[in-house]
C-alpha cells in the first residue's frame, strides 16, 4: 500500500460540539455520491440527533470493529473492513478520538493516515480544542482538560480545511433547543463548557488557527510559483528605523499611514550589520522607538545584512508588506554624487512596494560619523610611526645608496613600500602618508635616472613611482581602517554585552527602576547615580541646573545623591524634565551612547512607575467620591422612608388627641418595629459596604457543603422559599466560604429571584464544579436585565428605577459581589435560555478532585465520556 499514491483528506473544523460539522460532512457525502463517486460511511457518531441520523442512513455504513476492554463492550473503526472494501471515498467521525485499548492504533487520526496511504479520500471532522497546540490555552479558558489530541503537523497536511461557524449565541439557542444534547443535560452544559465567554473564545481560536493555515497555502503557493512580488491580501507598513534621532518622526508617520489603512499592521526594522558594528546606530535612540512602536501597536524586528536596501527590501517582501516608510537621506549633497543613498535605491528596487520618503529635520545634516581621515590610533603610536618614517626612511636611502650597482629600480621601490607597510602598522594613517610621499621623493632623487634631479628621464619609471604611491596610500587606508574596525568591534562587544545586561535587570523585578540605576553604577564604576525629574511649577529653563528648588530627585543608587544636573561629574539630559546625573568620574566619550541607552529606559521606567501610581491614586479617589456621593444620596432620600415612619408611628402613640383602641396600637407598634427593623438592616449594610471599601471586612472561611447552606437560605425564606426548585448534586464538592456570608448572599439573590419570578414558574438553584470552583446558579424567567445594564446593578445605590420600600438603598447586589470577592470567589449575571436572568456565584473549590487513575487516563476518559453518550459537557 505505500506504494500507492497518497489519498486526500479533508477536515471539518469547529469551535465546539454542536456546530454542525458531522451534518456537513454527511451532506459532502450524499453529494458526492450523488455525482456517481463511491462513498461509505466509517464512523459516524449521531448522538442521537435525528437530523444526523437521517443523513447517515441513507450511506451505506462498514460495520464497525467489536473490542471487548474490562468487561465492557464498544465499537471502534474497522480499518480492515475499509480497506477491503476500497471505496473512492470514506467518512469518519471525531479525528482526535482515542481507541479503545487493543485496537489496531491507539488514535483515530492513525487510523485516517493508514486509510490515507492506502490512497483512499477521507472526510473527517474536528473541534478546535483537540488541536495539540492551543490545548493548554483551551484549558485555561474553559477549566476542562483536553485528553484527546491531535499533532497540528497532520491536521496542516489536508489537502483542505473547512470552518464550520456558528455564532455563540445561536449555538446556545441549538443548545436549548434540545438539538445538541438530552434535555437533562442541557442545563449544565449551558452553565460549563458553552458559556458565551468560552464559546467566543474557541470561535477566535479556530479562525486565527485557520488564518495561519491560510497564510503558510499562500506562503506556499508564492514559493511554488516563485512571486516575490508583494501581494495587497493585508495591509502593513514597515517603518524602517536607523537608530538616528530623526526615528520617532518616522514612527508616527507610519502609524498614521497605518491608521489610514484600515486594520493595517505596523512593523518596524532595524538593519544591523553583520559584523556586529553599531555604525551610527544610538541605542539609547532604538530603544525609545522601540518603545514608541509597541506603544502604537506595533511590532519590532532586527535583521542582519550589510546591503541596507536589499535588506529592507528582502524582509518586506517576507512579511509581505504593502507599504515602507523611510527617512530622506542624511547624507550631504557632495556624499550623495557617489552613491544615490539607501532611500533612492530602496525606491528604484520596490517592485509593488509603495515606498513613502519622510522628510525631517536631520535632512542633509550628515552622519556625524569618523570620517576616512580620521585615525582609529593613539597619539602615542601615531608619534612613534611619524618617528619611524623620519628615521627609517634616510636609514634605508643610505643603506640603498651604498648597494646601487646590486640592486634595481623595482627593488628599490619595493624596499620602500615594505617599510611604508610597517609605519602603516605602527603609527597608522598620517605617519604612513608622509612616508609614502617621502619615499617617493627620495626613490626620484636618487634612484631614477637622471640620479640627484627632480626629474624622470623614462616613462616606465614614472609609472613605477606613481604605482608605488598608490600602493602605499592604499594600504596606509586600509591598515588604518583595519584598526579602526577593530577598535569598533570591541567598543561594540562591550556595549552589546552591556546593552544585555540592561535589558535583564529592566526584566527582574516588580520596580525595574532601581536595578536599572544599580547596574548602571556597577558597569561603569560611579559611586553615585541618580535620576532627576523638574519639578512641575519649575520653568524650563537651561539656566536652572544648579537650582536645587527646580529639581527633585526621582530614584538614586550610590553615596551622596546629587540635587541638580551641575552637582555630578557627568549628566545626560533624557528630556527637559527628567535628566540622568553621575558622579565619581567624568564620563568618557566612547560611553556616553551606552550611558544614554540606559538613561532612555530609566525615563521608561520611571514613567511606568508613575502611571501605575496615578492610577492607583484616581482608583481609590474614584471609589471614594462615588461611595460618598452615593452615601449622601441614600441617607436624604432612601433612609428617610422607614425614619419617617417610625416617627409617626411613635408620634400617633403619643398624641392625646385621638385616642386609640388595642389593635390601632398593635398596628402603630408594628409599623415602628418593621421600620427600625428595615432601618437597622440598611445600616447594617451601609457598614458591611463601608468595610468592603476600606478593606477591613473580617470572613472566617471554612470547609462546607453547598447544599446545606443553599438549603438553609431558602428555609429562610419561609413560606415563599417552598416554591424555590433545588438541584445540588449530592456528591459535590465543598466549597472554601464564610457560612454567615454566603447565606446572606444567597438569600439575597433568592429575595431577588422570587421577586421577579412569574407565577407558576419559580427560582432554580443548581450547582456544579467547573475548573477548581463550584458555581450556584440562580435561575428564573422573569423580564431579565438588558445587557448594557448589567453591570449598573452591581453599583452601590443603583436599583434601576426599582423604588420599592422593601428593596432598601440598592446595596444587596453591590454587598452580595463585594462578600463573593471578599471569599475568594465572583458574582455575575448570564441570560437565562427563553429568558430571565441567571446569577452565578463562583467559590473556591475546598477539596481539590481525586487524580486520575494513572493505570490508562485517556481510555478510562474515554470510556467515561461513552458512558454518558456524548462530546464535552462539563
Amino acid at each position: 500500500m505505500r506504494n500507492m499514491p497518497q489519498g486526500q483528506l479533508r477536515v471539518y473544523l469547529g469551535a465546539a460540539p454542536g456546530v454542525g460539522k458531522t451534518y456537513r460532512m454527511l451532506e459532502e457525502g450524499h453529494r458526492r455520491a450523488d455525482r456517481g463517486t463511491d462513498v461509505v460511511v466509517g464512523y459516524v457518531e449521531s448522538h442521537g440527533r435525528a437530523q444526523t441520523e437521517a443523513l447517515v442512513t441513507g450511506l451505506e455504513a462498514v460495520a464497525r470493529k467489536t473490542v471487548e476492554y474490562r468487561g465492557a463492550t464498544f465499537t471502534e473503526l474497522d480499518v480492515d473492513a475499509v480497506l477491503a472494501r476500497r471505496p473512492d471515498v470514506v467518512l469518519i467521525d471525531e479525528m482526535a478520538h482515542t481507541n479503545v485499548p487493543g485496537s489496531r492504533n491507539a488514535k483515530r487520526w492513525q487510523d485516517i493516515e493508514e486509510l490515507l496511504d492506502a490512497g483512499l479520500v477521507v472526510l473527517t471532522t474536528l473541534n478546535v480544542q483537540h488541536l495539540e497546540s492551543i490545548n493548554d490555552v483551551v484549558q485555561e479558558i474553559t477549566g476542562v482538560p483536553q485528553r484527546e489530541t491531535v499533532p497540528d503537523a497532520v491536521v496542516r497536511r489536508a489537502d483542505q480545511i473547512e470552518l464550520v461557524d456558528m455564532t455563540p449565541e445561536a449555538l446556545r439557542r441549538r443548545m436549548a433547543h434540545g438539538n445538541i444534547y438530552k434535555p437533562e443535560r442541557i442545563d449544565a452544559a449551558l452553565g460549563n463548557y458553552f458559556r458565551v465567554g468560552n464559546l467566543t473564545a474557541l470561535r477566535e481560536l479556530a479562525l486565527l488557527w485557520l488564518a495561519d493555515k491560510v497564510d503558510d497555502q499562500l506562503d506556499r503557493y508564492r514559493e511554488e510559483h516563485r512571486i516575490s512580488e508583494s501581494w495587497e491580501t493585508r495591509e502593513r507598513v514597515v517603518v524602517a528605523l536607523t537608530g538616528g534621532p530623526e526615528g520617532d518622526t518616522l514612527v508616527r508617520r507610519a502609524a498614521r499611514v497605518a491608521a489610514r489603512s484600515k486594520g493595517a499592521d505596523l512593523v518596524a526594522v532595524h538593519v544591523a550589520r553583520s559584523d556586529g558594528l553599531a555604525g551610527d546606530a544610538d541605542p539609547a535612540n532604538l530603544i525609545r522607538q522601540r518603545n514608541l512602536v509597541e506603544d502604537l501597536g506595533g511590532t519590532y524586528h532586527q535583521v542582519v545584512g550589510n546591503d541596507v536596501p536589499k535588506a529592507l527590501l528582502d524582509f518586506a517582501r517576507a512579511v509581505n508588506a504593502s507599504q515602507l516608510v523611510l527617512g530622506a537621506s542624511r547624507r550631504s549633497r557632495f556624499a550623495q554624487l557617489f552613491t544615490p543613498g539607501v532611500g533612492a535605491t530602496t525606491a528604484a528596487e520596490s517592485g509593488s512596494i509603495d515606498v513613502h520618503l519622510v522628510t525631517h529635520e536631520r535632512v542633509r545634516r550628515g552622519r556625524g560619523t569618523p570620517g576616512l581621515l580620521g585615525s582609529a590610533l593613539s597619539l602615542p603610536r601615531r608619534l612613534f610611526g611619524f618617528g619611524l618614517a623620519a628615521i627609517g626612511l634616510p636609514l634605508l636611502t643610505f643603506v640603498l645608496t651604498r648597494a646601487r650597482g646590486e640592486l634595481t629600480l623595482p627593488s628599490d621601490i619595493l624596499l620602500y613600500l615594505a617599510w611604508v607597510v610597517v609605519v602603516a602598522l605602527v603609527g597608522g594613517l598620517y605617519p604612513a602618508l608622509c612616508a609614502a610621499v617621502a619615499g617617493f621623493l627620495l626613490l626620484n632623487y636618487y634612484f631614477t635616472p637622471p640620479i640627484h634631479l627632480w626629474t624622470i628621464s623614462q616613462g616606465e619609471n614614472i609609472l613605477a613611482l606613481f604605482v608605488f604611491l598608490a600602493v602605499a596610500v592604499a594600504v596606509s587606508v586600509t591598515v588604518d581602517r583595519s584598526a579602526r574596525r577593530t577598535r569598533e568591534a570591541a567598543s561594540a562587544r562591550a556595549e552589546a554585552e552591556t546593552l544585555s545586561t540592561l535589558a535583564g535587570s529592566v526584566l527582574r523585578g516588580s520596580r525595574p527602576l532601581p536595578a536599572l540605576l544599580d547596574q548602571l553604577r556597577e558597569a561603569f564604576g560611579f559611586t553615585g547615580v541618580t535620576l532627576l525629574e523638574r519639578r512641575p511649577e519649575a520653568p524650563s529653563s537651561p539656566d536652572l541646573r544648579r537650582d536645587k528648588d527646580s529639581w527633585r530627585i526621582a530614584a538614586a543608587t550610590g553615596d551622596q545623591p546629587c540635587l541638580t544636573p551641575s552637582e555630578g561629574d557627568a549628566d545626560i539630559p533624557v528630556n527637559q524634565d527628567i535628566a540622568l546625573v553621575l558622579r565619581g568620574h567624568p564620563l568618557a566619550a566612547s560611553d556616553r551612547r551606552v550611558v544614554q541607552a540606559f538613561a532612555a529606559q530609566a525615563a521608561v521606567a520611571l514613567r511606568q512607575e508613575r502611571l501605575a501610581e496615578q492610577a492607583a491614586t484616581a482608583g481609590t479617589l474614584a471609589e471614594a467620591d462615588k461611595l460618598r456621593t452615593a452615601l449622601l444620596s441614600a441617607v436624604s432620600h432612601d433612609l428617610r422612608t422607614p425614619l419617617a415612619s417610625a416617627r409617626a408611628a411613635v408620634t400617633s402613640l403619643r398624641s392625646h388627641d385621638v385616642v386609640f383602641d388595642e389593635y390601632d396600637r398593635d398596628e402603630l407598634l408594628a409599623t415602628a418595629d418593621e421600620s427600625l427593623d428595615r432601618l437597622v438592616r440598611l445600616v447594617e449594610n451601609l457598614l458591611d459596604m463601608s468595610r468592603l471599601q476600606a478593606g477591613v471586612l473580617g470572613t472566617a472561611v471554612q470547609a462546607m457543603s453547598v447544599a446545606e447552606a443553599v438549603a438553609k437560605s431558602v428555609e429562610d425564606l419561609g413560606q415563599a422559599g417552598h416554591d424555590v426548585g433545588i438541584r445540588v448534586p449530592d456528591d459535590l464538592a465543598e466549597i472554601t466560604a464564610d457560612p454567615a456570608l454566603l447565606e446572606r448572599i444567597l438569600a439575597n439573590l433568592l429575595a431577588n429571584a422570587l421577586r421577579y419570578s412569574p407565577r407558576g414558574r419559580p427560582p432554580l438553584v443548581t450547582a456544579s464544579e467547573h475548573g477548581g470552583y463550584v458555581e450556584i446558579r440562580i435561575v428564573d424567567h422573569g423580564p431579565g436585565i438588558p445587557v448594557a445594564d448589567r453591570e449598573r446593578v452591581f453599583l452601590p445605590f443603583q436599583r434601576l428605577g426599582d423604588r420599592d420600600n422593601d428593596t432598601g438603598v440598592g446595596l444587596g447586589l453591590a454587598l452580595s459581589r463585594g462578600l463573593a470577592e471578599a471569599m475568594g470567589g465572583d458574582l455575575f449575571p448570564e441570560t437565562t435560555p427563553g429568558g430571565g436572568l441567571t446569577m452565578i456565584l463562583r467559590l473556591p473549590v475546598a477539596v481539590p478532585p481525586p487524580a486520575e487513575n494513572a493505570a490508562d487516563p485517556a481510555a478510562l476518559a474515554r470510556i467515561e465520556q461513552w458512558r454518558h453518550g456524548g462530546e464535552e459537557t462539563a
